[in-house]
């Protein structure tokens, strides 16, 4: 696995902090069979009161992807790596017998070193409780942030009036927003 450390913010990486991001992300090659092949992106951000540490491994797959926050870097860094840790054994035990073998998803991950320990249960037997419809109307991304305000959700579905595509709205952990728009 080829892992790339980066800061920012004003975060200096040094060669400690280098170090133990690569030992502490290269662990989690074991899930899979083609770890070699694989790139993962860690990127260290400092602020006033915490870190911040976001892992990136994108695959042909999937992408894994984790953000934490910390007092201090080096947990930050192994907060995150526990996160993918779970991840990936949930997505493991999720993933249902045709998608594993479509394309070669089951072969990706190596079978002993991935087992659910019991987690299946508890990723797989959750059920759609509510479901919702609604109506789109056409409305600018200003007037979507106004409504996400209102209504107090993390998330806005709305119509971009401009573009004529459905997007959603959300609020980042950051208290900033963030916006997904389809094709």
């Amino acid at each position: 696995m080829t892992i790339e450390v980066v800061g920012k913010n004003g975060l200096t990486i040094t060669p400690a902090i280098e170090n133990y991001a690569k030992d502490k992300i290269s662990k989690l090659e074991k899930f899979f069979t083609l770890g070699g092949e694989l790139n993962a992106r860690v990127l260290c951000k400092v602020y006033n009161d915490h870190h911040k540490v976001e892992v990136t491994i994108p695959s042909k797959h999937f992408t894994l992807r984790t953000e934490v926050a910390d007092q201090n870097v080096y947990a930050a860094i192994d907060l995150s790596v526990d996160k993918l840790e779970r991840q990936i054994k949930k997505f493991k035990g999720k993933v249902n017998k045709i998608l594993r073998e479509r394309e070669g998803i089951e072969s990706f991950f190596v079978n002993e070193a991935a087992q659910t320990d019991g987690m299946e249960k508890e990723y797989i037997a959750k059920n759609i409780v509510r479901s919702k419809s609604l109506k789109l109307r056409p409305m600018s991304i200003e007037e979507a942030i106004d409504q996400l305000e209102m209504i107090g959700h993390d998330f806005y579905i709305f119509l971009d009036e401009t573009k004529k595509t459905v997007s959603v709205l959300y609020l980042r952990g950051d208290g900033d927003y963030a916006l997904i728009e389809t094709e």
